[in-house]
């Protein structure tokens, strides 16, 4: 099998954690992990403190591959999964052999995004979601803050919280739209 990434290179027998087995590039340090593995892995160490500690940064430049890939293993076009809202990387995984492609330090990423024990439910149609309305809501937080700057936006912030939580809020909204 060849990475994916960098086409020629032979994928090697290898380890992303010292029982979780993947077949990597010796030359991006991407991964490929089998999910069936990776989930036994995930249920063995279930119990595991995931916790890195506030000061855990990444320190290996994390690059996600921009282009469409292929599996290794059946040359099918992988899928590609965002991981979180925060960043911008996303995990691609193959329909047909259930294989995840991690490209250099994406497996130290979703360990500081507290994922690395939960990284199939990032492959869910509501995580992906739930990612969007994220980006979409700082998008419009964003704009907003361009427009009224940082500290009229934390003004209307308050409010909003302030509404969503008073008992007569459809009567204070009418009272607003009534202007």
């Amino acid at each position: 099998m060849y990475c994916p990434k960098c086409k020629g290179t032979s994928l090697r027998a290898s380890r992303i954690e010292a029982d979780l087995p993947a077949a990597g590039c010796p030359t991006c340090n991407g991964a490929l992990v089998s999910l069936l593995y990776y989930r036994d892995w995930a249920e063995r160490h279930a119990n595991d403190t995931v916790s890195l500690g506030a000061d855990h940064t990444v320190t290996e430049e994390v690059q996600d591959t921009n282009t469409a890939i292929t599996c290794p293993k059946c040359t099918r076009l992988m899928t590609k999964y965002k991981m979180s809202g925060c960043v911008a990387n996303r995990l691609d995984v193959c329909p047909g052999c259930d294989e995840a492609w991690l490209d250099g330090g994406e497996w130290e990423l979703l360990k500081a995004l507290e994922l690395s024990h939960k990284m199939p439910v990032v492959f869910t149609e509501q995580w992906q979601r739930n990612i969007r309305k994220q980006i979409a809501e700082e998008t419009r937080r964003g704009i907003l803050r361009k427009t009224i700057g940082e500290e009229s936006l934390q003004r209307a912030e308050e409010f909003k919280e302030w509404l969503q939580e008073h008992s007569h809020r459809n009567d204070i909204l009418v009272y607003l739209h009534a202007e």
